[in-house]
């Protein structure tokens, strides 16, 4: 898999709702789902950027192609669980939605720590 396009990817896309955010939504958002749909963004971002640093890290040797695979796969995860679901929450206002974002969280926060592991490890 080529983890370094795919959050290229996610990158652009990330920008690209971030500006769909900033000048199509502002006016039809109330403040509170504004921040919602703004918090999506960041993460989103953040994140794909880990990912594309994560990516790089077999290159250098400190990091195995299937240990990178498992980081990118849940940082794909977390991008689509967490982000996907605020961007949804925040656009249709159904806050059913609110209820998958933390699984969203925790493959985030498995990402890092299995980063973690693999890089004591080694």
């Amino acid at each position: 898999m080529n983890w370094s396009a795919i959050a290229a990817i996610f990158l652009a896309l990330a920008v690209g709702l971030g500006a769909f955010g900033a000048h199509g939504l502002k006016s039809r958002l109330d403040p509170e789902m504004m921040d919602i749909y703004k918090t999506a963004v960041l993460y989103h971002f953040l994140h794909a950027l880990g990912m594309l640093i994560v990516s790089m890290l077999p290159k250098t040797g400190t990091l195995s192609e299937s240990g990178a695979g498992a980081v990118c796969w849940l940082l794909l995860a977390g991008i689509l669980i967490f982000s996907g679901s605020l961007y949804l929450l925040a656009i249709t206002g159904t806050r059913v939605l609110g209820a998958i974002t933390p699984f969203g969280g925790v493959a985030f926060i498995a990402a890092w720590l299995v980063l973690a592991w693999k890089l004591i490890r080694r």
